[in-house]
Parts: C-alpha cells; structure tokens; sequence
C-alpha cells in the first residue's frame, strides 16, 4: 500500500492509494452516494493520446470492469490496453458531504500495473512497467484508490468526465477484475484510520494482552469526537470491556490509546467514533490476537526433521535444531565419515558419504539434563525428503532485496529461536541479478549483492541452506536476467556460490510457448535446469513454479523437481487462502517424500512486497488457520516476512514444534479433506507410527462450537487426544472430538 500525501502539488492533489475502508479488509463505498462504474471502453496498445478526455473513443469494445479482459474476446492477450470509463459526475454529490474537498475514484484492483488518469491528469500509479528505469513490477492485488483535490476545478460537474487508465500485464490475467470500481466524495470522518496495521500487541505472563491502538486522521483538517471501545468474548457472549474517549486529532497525527485484554480466542473489540460536529460515525472490529504455544522448557529439546536426504560426495550443512536453556552441548553418535560437528552451535559440516542410509544418535545437553533423538542421513538421489523450511525474501522485499536484508534474516532465524525449531533455508527471490552478463556469458549479482559466495558461505557456516531465484526465460518476472540459453552456466554458477536451492519462475518463457502449449513444452524449460543442476557436485533441491499448470503434480519429479507451485501467487486474505490452500484437496493423494505440492510462501508476520510494510492483513484466527493447513498439507514452510520486525504472535505461530512436526512428519504424506459440510472442514493426516493430525476449520463469519465423530479419522475404539498448538495432553475418548472453532479459525489434534 502507498500511504496519504498531503502534498498539493499544482493546485491539485495527487493521493495515491488511499485506503478509506475503516477495517482495512474490505473496500466498500463509504456513501450512498456513491457512483458505480461497471463498465469501460477498452482498446489493446499504447498511445499517450488515449488520456485526453476528449479523444474520441466511441470505436471501442465496451468491457465490464470486474472482470479480466481476457474472458471479454482478448484471451492471451498480454502487454498494455487502456480502460477508458466516461461518468457524469451531478453537482449535488457534493451537498451529501461535510467535507467536500476531494473525489475518491476506487478502482479495485488491476492486473498488473496501472497509471491512471482523471480528464487527463495523473492521479496514480500503482506497481511500475517495462519502460520505467526501475523496470517492470507487478502490483495485481493492490486496490487501487485515488484522489483529486476538488478545488483544482478538474472535475467537470454535469458533464462527461473521463477516467483513463493504462495497464500493463505481464502474464495471464489481466486488467480490471475484482471489486466494481465507484467514485465518490468522502466524508470527513473517512479520513479516520484504526485498523490492524496500526495496533501493537504485548502478551503478558497473566494470560492477558496489552493493546495499543492509535487512530490516524488522514485528512488536512481536524477530527473532533468520541472514541467508543466495547471489548466482548463471542465464546460466552459476555462484554469484558466498554470505555470512551474525548478525541482531538490534528490534522495528519494521530492519537494512542491502551487497553488490556484476555489473550484466548474468541475476543473481539470494536471501536466507533461519533464526529462531535456531523455526528456521523466510522467504525472498526478487530479479532485480539493470542498466544497458544508455551514457552519452551529450560531443560534441553531436540527439534527438527528426523531425516535429510543429500547426494553422495555432494557437501553438507546442517544445524541440529533443539532448545534449553544456554550453553547447550551437541554430541553426534555414528556420524559417518567426512562429517565433523561444532558441539557448541550443533552444526554438521562435511561430505556426504557413499550412498547408503546412516542412523545417528543426536543428543543435546546443558546444566539442567539431557536429550537425545535418532536422526537420519540417507546419501541417495532424493533430496527434501521432508518439506523444505525456510524464508523467502519476495513477500517483504519484492524487488528491493539486498544482501544486508538477506544476512539479517538469517541472524534472526538463531537470534529468535525460528533455527531451533528446525527453520534452516534462506531464500534471495527476485532482484539480485546484474543488468548484463559478464563476457564469457557468465550471470552476475548487482550492486546490491556484492559476493554471493561471501553470502553463501556466512549462511553455511551457521549451518542455514542457501536459495537463489531465477527464470527459464529471457528475463524474470521482475523484469531481471533469466537463464534462457544460459542454463547450464548458470547451474555452474550458482554451484559456485553455495547455493542449495533453486526456485525457478515460469515468467517471461511462456512468450516461447504456444497459445494451447502441450505437456512436453510445459516440461522442456525444467527438464533442461533440472539436468543441469544435477550435474553439479551439490545438492540443489529444486523448486518448479509454474502455478500448477499441465497437473505438474503429476510430472514434476520426472524432470529433477522436489517441489512444485500448484497456484497462482498468494496474498494476505482469506480468498487468497480458500484459492491456495484449501483448494488443494483433490491434489494431496501425490504428496510424498521429495514431492512436495507447494501453495505458495506464508503471509504471517510484516508482508509489503517492496512496497511499505504492514502486518498480514489475516485475522489472528486466520493466521492460525493458515499455517496448520500447510502443515496438514505437508506443503513447504517458507516465511515471506520481513524477519528483524517479528512480533511476539507471529513468533508464537512459528515456532510450535508439535505443529511443525506434522509438517516435518518422516511418513511425507499430506492430509486428505474428510469433511466439506455446513462451513465446516476436517482434514486428516496419517503420521509415522499411526498416529494422525486432524484439522477441524470453521470457514463460516462467526464462533461456533461442531462434533467431529471419530470414524472420519478412523478410530473406532479410545483414543487419546493432544491439542497441537497449545502442546496439551487432553486424555482418552470414545467417540468423538467438540470443537468450539472461531470464524476462519481452526483446532489443530494429534489422535494416537
């Protein structure tokens, strides 16, 4: 998101991105009054002439404006068009404001990018194009949400006004295709702000949380009123908390307020603040976070995957995760050959050994006992024999990656304990590639990286894994150098530097492809990188991201893949995860050990794509709900948060081992849906020894309390019952498992 100017440059206000939703989650029209706007000219091409509001546009195909253009009659079609959306603006809308000062224009969303004009003056751009210096960026989930100042005179009152908008797409959907787009004049409470982004949250060791909130005025003028607070509990039904506050807000300041509240499930808090002058409202509800995980016990744990698969004679790194109290002592009992270990930070180093499978007995101690845990190596051609775990820098940094960020990321893996519970990859996405290859065609970092095997070899000394990006096309989705006719060099290279994963992005190749491409030209591209990198003396786990097309499910181990993207990109909201994750059922039944079926990287923690970074815009319960469905999945763990910023719940959402052992779980299976009924979803999955994980999902807008019987998991006679994420033994049952589930949240057991 961009935030508010208040800068009037010209007489005219160019405000981009202005978000009026009190909540932050949806982008409804704040007035009655509002215009909708559901349909546009449309015409395919470029032409800086198209913006003038009285170029004649009348040939164009007409177009709905929620919906992609390529089901309008422009299917494959990829690169710029232009909308053009002619409105008569009355008067009179100004008379329903106290406030008339600005007209909100809402576009919803856009794919790609867009730069948008009002008669012919800019009023945004959102993400940026090909032609920009800083090259192509894609923006397709950001609403778009702009405005003009009304004491420009731009607007032209009773008469035909035109919105033109340029648009850019690199690949498959493209233009308009989310919410209607409608203008309208604001209110001046509208210019109040105090959603998720700007509360700050501190779990007390009393069970309780302590809320700060501050309301931001957004607007040149100032807010006069009172802050109503009502604090209820949905599960009894109770009201824990009312409060009100006399507010005086400057113009584009803000004020704070603190409470403090149960931290459990099922504690909501809304605010409304009356407008002393207008008496007009704007309201806000928040689902308080909460801390299920216990803090870990002082005496000393082993953590992590029981086994990791690595190529014979290929180098090895690996950090034994556990946790206790500091110093902890490593030992390594039948650790094979050409492998050493640090007893002080508990990393493996060394070479693989000849192929074959090695049991070793790991054990950690410190002043308080000892633990110990069998762990295997299996030296074979099967890599990521569990789901790979990691972070991965495109959700926080986009484009604007740097080796700073990425060596900070990795200190925070073992500065905040993530390392201890088994997170050991770092990922560099997109953005690190030179302009130009060198002479030799060699690919070469940018200024931004300036030593990838410096990099490589800081990581490996802590025992992390080393992730790198690139594309089988001339360039990647960003617009950077990709590997076409360069794959073996850059296998090569990426050898050279250390690198021990590879997430290789469709992007730009599919231009190489037919319109109605067949299996073996989706297969090709891959098949290529995937030879090349195993011809390297490393082990590089391949990621194949190609958004599941031609069931890669199917196919992609065939070409050197371990793992596969089955969906397109994912983003911080609850559609986003019901058309990533739990869209996944049908596919799970061809999850197994090295083939991992990946819906896309978590949005937990600070997210902003290279744009301003703000906290994931799921609710705490559907934060909940995310990352145990992926667990479920046995999908790959990869953060894409911004790490040096991790608060205290998303801290306690990644590192609960009992959940990242159903993920790790040696048997590689994923869990199959049970249950699709009533908005209520259960998913099983079977785990090594015959225990199973069972998911019960509450997918309905409200608390509410099912039966989950226990054929759907298989168990006939008694059994006994552990809650994953609060780490509680709950005892034996008979017949079925209660469930009390908030909206879009789940309940997370291990059955034995």
């Amino acid at each position: 998101m961009h935030s508010l100017s208040s800068t009037f440059r010209g007489g005219l206000a160019l405000l981009a991105a202005l978000l009026f939703s009190m909540t932050g989650a949806a982008h409804a029209a704040t007035s009655t009054d509002a215009i909708m706007l559901p349909q546009a000219r449309f015409a395919t091409g470029d032409n800086v002439a198209w913006r003038d509001p009285d170029f004649d546009d009348s040939g164009w195909k007409v177009i709905n404006t929620t919906q992609y253009y390529e089901a309008q009659g422009y299917d494959g079609y990829d690169g710029y068009s232009w909308y053009r959306i002619h409105v008569t603006i009355p008067s009179t809308l100004k008379a329903s404001s106290d406030w008339p000062e600005r007209l909100r224009i809402y576009l919803s969303a856009i794919d790609d990018t867009d730069e948008s004009y009002f008669n012919g003056v800019r009023i945004g751009k959102t993400g940026s194009m090909p032609s920009d210096p800083q090259g192509y960026e894609s923006r397709w989930e950001t609403p778009r949400d702009y405005a003009v100042d009304l004491r420009a005179g731009v607007v032209r009152w009773d008469r035909d006004n035109v919105i033109a908008v340029r648009v850019y797409d690199g690949g498959g959907g493209g233009g308009f295709y989310k919410d209607m787009p409608y203008l309208a004049i604001p209110q001046r409470v509208d210019g109040l702000l105090f959603d998720a982004d700007l509360a700050h949250h501190h779990f007390l060791a009393n069970g309780r949380v302590q809320t700060t909130l501050n309301v931001r005025n957004r607007y040149p003028v100032v807010q006069r009123g009172v802050l109503h607070v009502e604090v209820r509990d949905l599960v009894t039904g109770r009201v824990l908390l009312t409060r009100q506050r006399a507010l005086v807000i400057a113009p584009e300041k803000s004020v704070s307020s603190q409470w403090t509240f149960p931290a459990r499930p099922g504690i909501q808090a809304s605010y409304r603040f009356v407008d002393a002058r207008s008496g007009r409202v704007a309201t806000a509800t928040h689902d308080l976070p909460y801390r299920l995980t216990p803090p870990d016990a002082p005496t000393p744990t082993l953590h992590g995957a029981r086994l990791l698969g690595a190529r014979p004679g290929t180098p090895l790194y690996y950090r034994i995760a556990a946790t206790g109290r500091a110093p902890l002592h490593f030992e390594a009992q039948g650790l094979p050959e050409g492998l050493t270990l640090n007893a002080d930070s508990g990393v493996i180093m060394g070479t693989t050994p000849a192929a074959g499978s090695y049991p070793v007995q790991l054990r950690v101690r410190n002043a308080l006992g000892n633990a110990t845990r069998e762990w295997t190596l299996v030296a074979g051609e099967q890599l990521a024999l569990t789901p790979p775990m990691g972070w991965n820098s495109w959700n926080a940094y986009g484009l604007n990656v740097s080796d700073t960020l990425v060596r900070k990321a990795a200190q925070v893996f073992i500065d905040k304990g993530l390392a201890a519970k088994g997170w050991n990859a770092i990922n560099i996405d997109d953005g690190w590639e030179a302009a130009a290859r060198r002479t030799d065609g060699a690919i070469m970092s940018n200024a931004r990286f300036p030593d990838m095997k410096a990099l490589g070899d800081f990581l490996h000394e802590r025992g992390l894994r080393f992730g790198i990006y690139s594309s089988p096309g001339a360039t990647t989705c960003g617009g950077y150098l990709g590997s076409l006719g360069h794959e073996l060099q850059d296998a090569a290279s990426y050898a050279s530097w250390g690198v021990d994963y590879l997430k290789y992005d469709l992007c730009s190749y599919s231009a190489k492809m037919s319109k109605s491409p067949s299996l073996e030209e989706h297969q090709k591209p891959y098949r290529l990188m995937g030879q090349a990198l195993r011809n390297q003396a490393r082990s590089i786990v391949f990621s194949l991201c190609q958004y599941g097309e031609q069931q890669v499910w199917t196919w992609g181990a065939s070409v050197g893949g371990s793992a596969w993207r089955m969906t397109g990109d994912i983003v911080d909201n609850w559609n986003s995860l019901l058309e990533t994750g739990f869209s996944q059922a049908p596919y799970t039944g061809f999850v197994a050990p090295g083939r991992w079926n990946d819906p896309d990287m978590l949005v937990l923690g600070q997210v902003g794509w290279g744009d301003a970074l703000h906290p994931s815009r799921l609710t705490p319960d559907e934060q909940y709900s995310h990352i145990s469905l992926w667990s479920l999945l046995a999908a790959p763990l990869l953060l894409g948060n911004d790490l040096p910023s991790l608060d205290e719940f998303t801290l306690g959402l990644l590192t609960n081992h009992d959940v990242i052992a159903i993920n790790q779980d040696a048997l590689g299976k994923a869990a199959q849906r049970v249950l699709n009924r009533d908005g209520w979803q259960v998913w099983v999955k079977d785990l090594e020894g015959g225990a199973k994980a069972v998911g019960v999902f509450n997918m309905g807008a409200s608390l509410r309390s099912t039966q989950v019987e226990s054929s759907l998991f298989g168990r006939e006679r008694r059994f006994r019952l552990r809650d994953a994420w609060r780490q509680q033994d709950m005892g034996a049952r008979s017949d079925s498992i209660a469930a009390t589930v908030p909206a879009h949240g789940v309940m997370l057991f291990v059955v034995q």
